[in-house]
């Protein structure tokens, strides 16, 4: 078994993954003895610790099943079954191949880190100045790979060195709080030697300084809440946290970065492999390419498992354009709560492009899409914002078959399929499963709200920063500014706040656990998916879903790796 997974791990560390732009070429294959005989090599090599990030098992695809569930969004669908893979539906154990594929691909990527960082001085004729960078990027991405191991269970086994050996390979787990002191660490240094994101041309395929400020204030922010999932009401080190977050939230807010004019904007930018087009909000994506028709293979499944409902008509290569607006699965949707959130603030801009107000429809089946039947009331109001950067199929009578129009009577049910990454906007002809659309991992509103968030902690109240922060994120969805809110009553309106802004884009589950909500959350929901109330989910016990422990805190730890490190003897509480 330890031979087979060594194996595995040196096979991981040599193949090849490519993406758009900084990502476009291959990793190159590396062997002890003969690691990068010159600069290019270096370079490809680090891509392919980038690469880590479009993995199946990460931003490619199964990551979603794991952090997909929470309060406001959840995996679902009128008579769709649970999902058989991930955490999502709450029918978890120390089995699943998602999660399992999720720890081995984070150490993958770690290995892939630390192989680099071993050889890079070694590299003949480097330039001084390249060499700093690209050691920086490894850095800062072995921290991300942590974090995110951290994040998700806690306590893990942690090294700085490749494997080079079969010996050695079992390893404790090292408590978490000496792995976040070396990822806070690793994050801060790396940020000196990094590009800014005006030297990257602020194209988001490449970490900058304002993506290791931006993540390294989530990492602390994450941090001051870690007491909650162990049990403990309040922590003496969370306002240390918090103000070091703050610190390195406001160090972005200096790097030229701001909101475009509309929220759309920047979701049809990465529909539409296009950085940034009307302003600098874009700071990280996983970088996605390609149409799953060339040796390329570098697509993933944003906007097909999120993403719009509509027919396969991949195979008819007569159909394309608005008669082929691409499959989607729509395996993520809303709950009531988002719904009612969006409607109590009247944010009807963030809600008709989160949350989709139609669906595509064929006037004949297996022919061309032909319309889109719109929830009523939304039709006019759609026009209004995003219309000329839609497709549209001609507005015809309530009750036709075919072209824009609205349903006869108005849906009572408040759980509605993800709208945020459209498929449409794709230029290739598309293919069913995979598409070229990017992930957000980072982007300007979100570290605005961080400041927010943080100002508010720190001072015990609000301060004019914090307002002015939360504010030009509601400032761009139109809605109402905030003003004269106490220290409890901001810190629900910035939660309320992230849930608008940022839903569907795996933030929620873990600000949930940070804020010590999640169970509860969750719980509060059972009764209404069992209900049925403004809110058909699907199968009648899918209401389990939100009937969560305190063990979803943590994710479980693999029982392949338990199987084959006899150094962890004991897993996560509850699993």
């Amino acid at each position: 078994m330890k031979v087979l997974k060594l194996s595995i791990i040196i096979l991981a560390a040599m193949l090849s993954l490519s993406s758009c732009n900084f990502l476009e070429k291959e990793p190159t294959d590396t062997t002890s003895g003969s690691y990068f005989q010159n600069e290019g090599e270096a370079e490809s090599f680090l891509r392919g610790v980038y690469s880590i990030l479009t993995q199946t098992a990460f931003y490619g695809g199964d990551y979603f099943y794991l952090a997909g569930g929470d309060d406001m969004e959840a995996y679902g669908g009128p008579g769709r079954s649970p999902s058989k893979v991930g955490i999502v539906c709450n029918n978890a154990n120390a089995s699943d191949p998602a999660v399992a594929a999720f720890w081995y691909v984070l150490y993958s990527g770690i290995n892939r880190a630390n192989t680099f960082l071993e050889q890079v001085n070694n590299v003949p004729d480097m330039g001084e100045d390249n060499r700093r960078v690209l050691t920086a990027e490894a850095r800062f991405l072995r921290a991300f790979y942590y974090f995110n191991l951290v994040e998700c269970w806690g306590d893990v086994p942690f090294s700085t060195s490749s494997t080079q050996s079969v010996v050695g390979l079992q390893k404790a787990r090292t408590p978490k709080n000496e792995i976040y002191d070396f990822i806070c660490k690793e994050m801060d240094e790396s940020a000196n030697d990094l590009l800014s994101a005006a030297e990257t041309g602020y194209l988001p395929g490449r970490v900058s300084k304002s993506v290791a400020w931006g993540m390294l204030a989530r990492v602390y922010m994450f941090r001051a809440g870690e007491h909650f999932r162990d049990g403990i009401q309040s922590d003496p080190n969370s306002i240390t946290y918090f103000t070091e977050a703050n610190k390195y939230a406001k160090l972005v807010m200096n790097e030229g970065h701001s909101l475009a004019p509309n929220y759309w904007d920047y979701f049809i930018d990465q529909c539409a492999n296009r950085y940034n087009s009307t302003a600098k909000e874009s700071l990280w994506e996983a970088e996605f390419t390609g149409n799953y028709m060339t040796d390329t293979r570098t697509e993933g499944r944003t906007g097909n498992t999120i993403g719009i409902m509509a027919p396969d008509l991949s195979n008819d290569m007569s159909i394309t354009g608005k008669g082929d607006p691409g499959y989607g699965y729509c395996f993520f949707w809303s709950t009531p709560k988002l719904y009612q959130l969006y409607e109590s603030n009247g944010d009807i801009n963030r809600m008709n492009w989160s949350i989709a107000p139609f669906k595509y429809t064929q006037s004949k089946a297996g022919q061309a899409v032909d319309g889109r039947e719109f929830e009523v009331g939304k039709l006019n109001e759609v026009m209004s914002q995003y219309g000329n950067e839609s497709y549209s199929y001609s507005i015809t009578a309530v009750g036709a078959t075919y072209g824009d129009r609205e349903k006869k009577t108005a849906s009572t049910d408040y759980g509605r399929m993800s709208g945020k990454w459209r498929r449409e906007y794709e230029a290739d002809k598309k293919n069913k499963n995979f598409t070229s659309i990017n992930f957000p991992i980072l982007r300007y509103a979100d570290v605005l709200l961080m400041v927010a968030e943080c100002e508010n902690e720190i001072n015990n109240g609000p301060t004019a920063l914090a307002y002015q922060c939360i504010n030009e994120v509601r400032q761009r969805a139109g809605i109402t500014a905030l003003s004269g809110l106490s220290q409890e009553d901001f810190r629900q309106a910035v939660k309320d706040e992230r849930g608008m802004e940022l839903c569907f884009e795996m933030t929620r589950h873990f600000d949930l656990i940070r804020w010590g909500d999640f169970v509860k959350n969750m719980n509060e929901l059972a009764p209404l998916a069992k209900s049925g109330t403004n809110w058909t989910l699907g199968p009648s016990n899918t209401y389990t879903y939100f009937q969560v422990s305190s063990a979803y805190n943590y994710f479980p730890i693999p029982s392949s790796e338990m199987a084959v490190n006899n150094q962890i003897t004991k897993n996560n509480p509850g699993w």
